[in-house]
């Protein structure tokens, strides 16, 4: 008797433990090919910007960083820093703090160290005379206005100080931890500092939190009064897959370029920094947005809120907990290495309601030849109320039991 009830037992356990133990199925699997797939040729090597001190070239879907060198590297980030000008006027839009319709004056401030008697690129929105919001925001974006940018600043914060102030609070939110802002427009000055690495995050957030503010980046020139002054990424006359963003050059910093391209459903970003002229940083930021869509492509593994996996649960009103993830999971990898990627998952043996809707109960992993390529935290779909009195001591005595 005494062995039919360990029997029992046993079986009982060896089905709550099946899925901790046993790798998943491979995510979405692709259809074998009629005939064999031809053997997998090694990525070549990204295409290294021939003069820049720093690059970088990411996955926007996943944030991956696919090549790049000194990308964590301090750089002087010149009129790239007027992207997060952008970011913090679209994101106070958002908040309600200020409109697309605000009339923006165009300070004496503003005029005097951004306007056309100065050494940098301006807008020409006339001194002491107010523009539309929107108006000021395209003569920034497009024509690179340092003017505009200080108006912008002065009329969302009060001052272009208190404003940097603004930047560096949405910078830390982006998840730029080695930049610091101190003005609008990113004329050099102490203490002015990014990254390849936090700019290309910058870009990613923009597209994604801001959608319509970065539409303006792919603008192909903007008129103030009498002056039409042409955008100065020359990549967007040069691929049409190419919107954005920003360049920017100062004598400290050299020739920058922040890109982004979508190609079908792939949307990639490039970082060159500290390049030697505007040809260069073009065709050194094509060429890598070139070889990323060429040899690596995104997948969408699981779905938020969708079943990955059911799990024994103990002492419950549901004998099972269906867990998944509660952000879509994306992989970037090698073109034509899909089937090769590898999920497992890490689970508790044992589970015990009660358990709250998106409760973290373990983690998901995919690798890809050994090194994880994607992870995320496994959640509980649905919740699982605790059951009553005598469930929870039938599942308490079965418990015992098979813990010895």
């Amino acid at each position: 008797m005494k062995f039919r009830f360990a029997a029992a037992a046993v079986a009982t356990f060896a089905a709550g433990l099946v899925f901790a133990q046993t790798p998943m199925p491979t995510p979405n699997p692709v259809p074998a090919a009629a005939d064999a797939a031809p053997a997998v040729v090694a990525t070549p090597p990204a295409p290294v910007p021939s003069t820049s001190t720093a690059w970088i070239l990411m996955d926007y879907a996943t944030g991956q960083v696919l090549a790049g060198e000194n990308i964590h590297e301090q750089v002087a980030p010149a009129s790239i820093t007027k992207v997060m000008t952008s970011y913090v006027v679209a994101a106070e839009i958002k908040n309600g703090k200020v409109g697309l319709d605000d009339q923006v004056m165009m300070s004496e401030r503003a005029w005097r160290e951004g306007g056309a008697g100065t050494d940098g690129s301006y807008s020409g929105f006339p001194v002491n005379q107010t523009a539309r919001l929107e108006e000021m925001e395209k003569g920034m974006a497009v024509q690179s206005g340092n003017d505009a940018a200080i108006a912008l600043a002065e009329h969302v914060a009060g001052s272009q100080e208190a404003f940097a102030s603004l930047m560096n609070s949405y910078a830390a939110k982006i998840g730029m931890k080695n930049s610091n802002f101190v003005n609008a427009h990113g004329l050099t000055a102490e203490g002015h500092y990014s990254t390849a690495y936090d700019l290309a995050l910058l870009g990613r957030a923009l597209v994604r939190d801001f959608p319509e503010t970065y539409a303006y980046n792919k603008i192909k020139e903007f008129t103030v009064g009498s002056i039409t002054q042409p955008n100065r990424n020359l990549l967007l006359w040069r691929d049409q897959s190419v919107d954005g963003i920003k360049t920017g050059h100062t004598s400290a910093a050299g020739y920058c370029l922040l890109s982004s391209a979508q190609r079908g459903d792939q949307r990639l970003i490039a970082a060159v920094m500290g390049g030697s002229s505007e040809k260069q940083r073009a065709d050194d930021s094509l060429a890598l947005l070139n070889w990323g869509f060429r040899f690596f492509e995104t997948h969408r593994l699981y779905e938020a809120g969708k079943v990955v996996t059911s799990q024994k649960i103990w002492k419950g009103k549901a004998d099972q907990v269906e867990l998944g993830v509660s952000q879509p999971l994306l992989v970037s990898l090698p073109r034509g290495r899909y089937n090769d990627l590898k999920p497992s998952m890490d689970v508790p043996k044992v589970l015990e309601a009660p358990i709250a809707a998106g409760q973290q109960i373990g983690t998901v992993k995919v690798t890809l030849d050994g090194q994880v390529v994607a992870q995320a935290p496994l959640v509980a779909v649905s919740a699982v109320e605790e059951a009553g009195f005598f469930k929870r001591l039938w599942d308490a005595f079965w418990m015992w039991w098979e813990s010895e």
